[in-house]
C-alpha cells in the first residue's frame, strides 16, 4: 500500500455541512477535495454493517416515517437494516444542544442511513477510514469485536477496497485481530499532559499494529508528534475546524487531519 504525503479526512463525510454519515455528506466531501471519508460503522440485527456514530439512533437525529422526532434511543443492533432505513437522519432536530453546535449544517430530508457497501461505491479512488464503534463497558449495545471484525473483512473483500481501508477504533480489540491483514489506526483521547505516559501509550499503538495514532487534536505538540514518527507512526488527529489549528498542526509534520469542515480546513 502507498500511503499519501498528506491525508485530508472529511470526519462524517461532512458534518459541519450536511448530514453526518449520509451519502450527500460524503458526497460533498469529496466534491471538495478530501483524500479520505471518514465514517462509523454499527451492525444491524441481521448483519449488515451500516454507516452510523452512536450504538442508538438518536432523538436529536432520527424521525420515523412520519416524519416524527424518536422520543427514546433505539439500538442499532436491535433493528434490521431494513428497519433501519425508515427512518429519516437529513436534519438534526431543531433547537437541540446538538444542532446548535452546527449551525451551518443544511438538513437534506429523505437521508437514509446508508450500508458501508454504498459509501465504498462512491469513489474509485478514494480512501475510506471507518470506524468501529464499540463499548467495552456496555457490550450488550453493539455487536461482539469477532463479529465486526467478520463483517468488515467480508464487505472490503467484496468490494475489493483492501489498499484504500483503514480501519480505526477507541477499543483496540478489533485492531490487534486486524493488524497485518488492513491498515487500522489506534484513537485515543486521554493523553493528558504526562509525557511518560504519552510515551508508554505510543509503545502501546506500536504493539497493538497500528500503522496509524490518531489523537483528539488539543492534546498534541510537536514534541508528540516527532515521539510518534520516532516510532514509525503516522500522526492523523481528530476534529480539526479550525483553519489556524490545522496549520500550526501541519507545521508539526502531522501526517493528516480529521476535519467537520473540510472547506474551510483544505
Amino acid at each position: 500500500m502507498t500511503l499519501m504525503a498528506f491525508d485530508l479526512q472529511g470526519h462524517r463525510g461532512a458534518r459541519g455541512l450536511l448530514p453526518e454519515n449520509t451519502l450527500v455528506a460524503f458526497e460533498r466531501a469529496l466534491e471538495l477535495g478530501v483524500d479520505t471519508l471518514e465514517l462509523d460503522l454499527g451492525l444491524s440485527a441481521d448483519g449488515v454493517l451500516v454507516v452510523h456514530h452512536d450504538t442508538h439512533l438518536s432523538p436529536h437525529l432520527a424521525r420515523d416515517g412520519e416524519g416524527t422526532w424518536i422520543s427514546e434511543p433505539i439500538a442499532l443492533n436491535a433493528q434490521t437494516f431494513t428497519q433501519l432505513r425508515a427512518y429519516d437522519v437529513g436534519r438534526l432536530r431543531p433547537g437541540s444542544a446538538y444542532a446548535q453546535r452546527f449551525p451551518e449544517q443544511q438538513a437534506v430530508d429523505g437521508q437514509r442511513i446508508p450500508a458501508l457497501a454504498e459509501v465504498f461505491a462512491l469513489s474509485p479512488t478514494a480512501r475510506f477510514n471507518i470506524e468501529i464503534k464499540l463499548d467495552p463497558s456496555r457490550p450488550e449495545a453493539t455487536a461482539s469485536p469477532e463479529a465486526f471484525v467478520e463483517a468488515v473483512r467480508q464487505a472490503v473483500s467484496e468490494a475489493a477496497v483492501a489498499d484504500r481501508v483503514t480501519v480505526q477504533s477507541f477499543d483496540w480489540r478489533p485492531l490487534r485481530a486486524l493488524a497485518g491483514e488492513l491498515s487500522t489506526a489506534c484513537l485515543s483521547e486521554d493523553e493528558g499532559q504526562d509525557e511518560e505516559a504519552v510515551r508508554a501509550l505510543l509503545g502501546e499503538v506500536v504493539a497493538t499494529g497500528c500503522q496509524t495514532w490518531s489523537p483528539q487534536h488539543s492534546l498534541l505538540s510537536g514534541a508528540r508528534v516527532a515521539a510518534a514518527h520516532a516510532l514509525g507512526l503516522r500522526v492523523v488527529p481528530w476534529t480539526v475546524n479550525e483553519p489556524a489549528r490545522g496549520e500550526e498542526l501541519r507545521s508539526w509534520g502531522v501526517d493528516g487531519l480529521i476535519t467537520d469542515y473540510p472547506d474551510r480546513v483544505r
